[in-house]
């Protein structure tokens, strides 16, 4: 869901910016500031190292215990707990999933898996898989923080995510501002401009739709589902997100078993090309190991999000009786986005062939084609598929903004207002992504995500302690269930005993 060019690849404003050259090279920084730093290597190794870490600390328990894990996930994916069963202003532990989920299924999972694997060849679905392993650690510990630092606000509601912990768990309230600030600014580039563009382009693309028809239609349908709140957000997502991901992942499986005889040959290219590089074939340039394992991790990364510190903000929400417990579902995310649903994406463009057939195809192109050859209008699945995950990671991130400006407004006159404000903006926003052309966006998108990550990862590292503790509570008896609004603060302190 994030863009990410090759090394060397003009940059895409200097026709949008021609004549305006200090902002065309601003843009060319911006970009080489993204691509080398704030979503390159160095980026990469921060995350994976965080992960190799937590690992540690915890004890890898989601690994270890990974039956627990999809006890507590999968096997309560259709008990939906009464309003009498949940707790006030809380949203069941699969609604927060499934939010959380709308923002990371999204054209990543799609068009993302078909770049890494047209620029690092079919090695970096390795190296993909490899971030998620990292990233399900990840995802596991900013949840459980998430929970275990959670408030209620003014209203009643429950609030929470990486502000809250960094301010409540470190006392560091300025880096908590910081992470706010970035995460309300990202929601308007990735969440509601980017998301509506991708998803505007697609349907006019296939359906000729004029563009400002359907930025009108998803504008007012966004602005219905986005003054409900939270409540209403998850009601959408519960339903929407499963409903996608089954229709998108029947259709892959269809094309993969009649492209069944080329499955063998596709995994052995995923572990030979990872450690080998990918020789020249085709329109395929070549791709060096190092290379491979760069876009493969960055695309990662950019697909289910673990460490940037957003999804913890819905699942702050979720009624749970143990903050371990909710971060089971987070490990769950990450298994389900990127292990899941980029590996099935990843087949279908190998067995395809289409991969290193033309140099010139484009990404969107290649997941349509990849479909559309072995089943009749497959070209289809891959436009409603980025029809239906766009517009649901566009009220989810709505969701994360709107939590950042009230931690930015709390307890301050005003902050229903602003509340208000952001609101008209980000509707505003998404009609102006159905009909403009917003390569610039893309990269202030990419730049305020990284940012959002640097204070996040800081706090998972500072709060270790609290993360093994909670972890060795939980499973000490992870059947056990706690009663309601039991008391943790004895397992937040900031050091070990």
């Amino acid at each position: 869901m994030f863009s990410f060019r090759a090394e060397g690849a003009e940059c895409p404003h200097r026709e949008i910016c021609r004549g305006k050259p200090m902002f065309d090279h601003f843009m060319s920084m911006l970009a080489t500031l993204n691509n080398n730093v704030l979503w390159g290597v160095p980026m990469v190794v921060l995350m994976i190292g965080t992960g190799v870490f937590l690992l540690v600390i915890t004890r890898g328990v989601v690994f270890t215990r990974f039956n627990v894990v999809m006890r507590n996930t999968t096997m309560t994916l259709f008990h939906r707990p009464s309003k009498a069963e949940l707790e006030h202003g809380a949203i069941s532990p699969f609604q927060a999933v499934c939010t959380a989920l709308a923002a990371t299924l999204g054209t990543g999972n799609i068009v993302g898996v078909a770049l890494a694997v047209a620029t690092g060849g079919p090695g970096a679905i390795f190296w993909l898989w490899l971030s998620a392993l990292a990233g399900m650690v990840i995802k596991y510990c900013e949840v459980t923080l998430s929970v275990a630092y959670r408030t209620r606000n003014e209203r009643n509601e429950i609030v929470g995510g990486p502000m809250y912990y960094i301010s409540r768990g470190l006392g560091a309230g300025w880096l908590a501002v910081l992470f706010a600030i970035f995460g309300f600014l990202a929601s308007f580039g990735i969440g509601a401009s980017v998301q509506a563009n991708s998803l505007a382009s697609s349907v006019n693309a296939t359906f000729g739709i004029p563009l400002p028809v359907i930025g009108a239609v998803v504008a007012i349908l966004a602005g219905l589902v986005l003054i409900g709140g939270i409540k209403r957000i998850s009601q959408i997502t519960e339903v929407l997100v499963p409903f996608a991901a089954v229709f998108y992942i029947i259709a892959a499986i269809v094309v993969l078993v009649i492209n069944a005889a080329e499955i063998p040959a596709a995994i052995g290219m995923i572990f030979r090309d990872a450690f080998t590089g990918t020789a020249a074939t085709g329109g395929f340039a070549g791709a060096t190991v190092m290379y491979a394992c760069r876009v493969g991790m960055s695309r990662g990364v950019f697909t289910h999000e673990a460490g940037m510190g957003s999804a913890p903000i819905a699942h702050a929400s979720a009624d749970t009786d143990h903050p371990a417990r909710q971060g089971l579902w987070g490990t769950f995310e990450v298994f389900f986005d990127s292990i899941v649903m980029c590996t099935v994406t990843g087949l279908v463009i190998l067995t395809s062939g289409l991969w290193c057939a033309d140099p010139m195809m484009s990404e969107g192109a290649m997941s349509s084609a990849a479909f559309g050859q072995s089943i009749p209008g497959g070209q289809y699945v891959v436009t409603v598929g980025l029809m239906l995950f766009a517009f649901a990671t566009l009220i989810a991130w709505y969701y994360y903004g709107e939590k950042c400006v009230e931690y930015l407004f709390r307890a301050r006159r005003g902050g229903r207002v602003a509340i208000r404000i952001y609101q008209v903006a980000y509707v505003a926003m998404v009609f102006a992504g159905c009909v403009a052309n917003l390569d610039a966006v893309w990269e202030f998108a990419d730049c305020f995500n990284g940012l959002m990550a640097i204070p996040n990862l800081i706090a998972l590292i500072a709060l270790a302690p609290v993360i093994r503790r909670l972890s060795q509570d939980f499973f000490s008896d992870p059947d056990l269930r706690r009663p309601r609004g039991s008391d943790y603060r004895s397992l937040l302190t900031f050091r070990d005993k």
